[in-house]
């Protein structure tokens, strides 16, 4: 079967488009990409031979535009449009699955035009604008939090089988990890930094993502402190699911793709969504998961040391059989997702 994938812009989408094409692939398919020349898609799939071909095609977002600004984008759509009903049907598209993002528009309303069977995975527990907006023509719409409609298929998260592998029940916390993002997040980082000496005290190592723009300013901090040989600290890591594993708590961001990945690792967590994501989607994908009280959500602004102290506590005590809730709450997280989320999906596009 031939079958497009559409949509990026950013990590979290395009994570999911490899995943599901990654399964999809597997299963005997024949797999195309469109996506767009902005954002990180060319990056991800531009050279990757999962794919018989990429399309990358000329769009922009629309959300939050206005005036000229607004226009140019919609015109850019319009034209990207018309080119992806010839790409769909020059390949003999059979399916197309959208994972979301501005760069899954052209792509998407072709398959609707073309009625060809359309399929969407929303990532977040608040849709996106995009997804809302075409969710009534899809036959499913795939995602691992509460949403509503009659064609809402919910499913385990697909996350890549590593974290499962290196998956753990924490006992006691010996190491807090901070995730700062590739980029850098400065307010994480300033929270690390806060943190650092009280956690060193209590003999906790500290492993801190800081990302690379702020990778300098932290380094000389640490140095200024005195205690720069004690953090592992970096900006990038391609072994970041090993460094995840050795952690015991970690303070981080709250995209779906973050939060799926600590559950499968069983790793306790600390949420500071992004205050400026869109529609507080982050907010909302953490608050799930501090319900069950299988984490707590901080907003940045306040982020301070009593914070992870007294979480850090609550997390040692034990109950009555003496089992400690850091160990009850790893256990929890693991038992909430599966490593079979890619294949359920792809099972349901294909038996359509």
């Amino acid at each position: 079967m031939n079958i497009a994938i559409t949509g990026g812009g950013t990590g979290g989408h395009l994570a999911i488009a490899k995943a599901l094409g990654e399964t999809l692939k597997l299963k005997g398919n024949k797999l195309f990409y469109i996506g767009s020349i902005s954002g990180q898609d060319r990056d991800w799939f531009e050279d990757n031979d999962l794919f018989e071909k990429c399309y990358f095609l000329k769009t922009s977002g629309v959300v939050n535009k206005k005036g000229l600004g607004l226009f140019g984008a919609i015109f850019k759509q319009l034209v990207a449009i018309k080119e992806a009903r010839k790409i769909l049907k020059t390949c003999q598209i059979q399916r197309v699955l959208s994972v979301g993002g501005f760069s899954a528009a052209p792509a998407s309303f072709a398959a609707v035009f073309l009625r060809i069977p359309f399929f969407i995975h929303e990532q977040n527990a608040i849709k996106g604008t995009l997804n809302k907006l075409l969710s009534p023509f899809a036959k499913n719409v795939f995602g691992s939090f509460s949403h509503l409609g009659k064609n809402y298929v919910k499913t385990f998260y697909p996350i890549r089988n590593e974290f499962f592998k290196h998956s753990r029940i924490r006992n006691e916390i010996k190491c807090v990890i901070f995730l700062g993002g590739s980029q850098g997040a400065k307010a994480l980082n300033d929270f690390a930094l806060l943190c650092a000496k009280g956690l060193l005290k209590r003999g906790i190592q500290i492993i801190h993502q800081c990302g690379r723009n702020d990778l300098k300013r932290v380094r000389d901090i640490y140095e200024k402190l005195e205690i720069a040989d004690s953090i592992n600290l970096f900006d990038f890591s391609k072994d970041l699911v090993d460094l995840m594993t050795k952690a015991d708590l970690c303070v981080g961001r709250a995209g779906a793709s973050t939060v799926w990945e600590l559950c499968a690792n069983g790793l306790n967590a600390i949420f500071v969504p992004y205050p400026y994501a869109l529609k507080d989607h982050q907010y909302y994908n953490a608050l799930e998961f501090e319900k069950e009280e299988l984490g707590i959500i901080v907003r940045q602004n306040d982020l301070c040391a009593e914070v992870l102290f007294d979480f850090i506590d609550r997390l040692e005590e034990t109950d009555e059989t003496g089992m400690k809730n850091i160990s009850k709450i790893s256990s929890k997280l693991q038992e909430k997702i599966r490593p079979d989320g890619a294949d359920e999906i792809a099972k349901r596009i294909l038996e359509y």
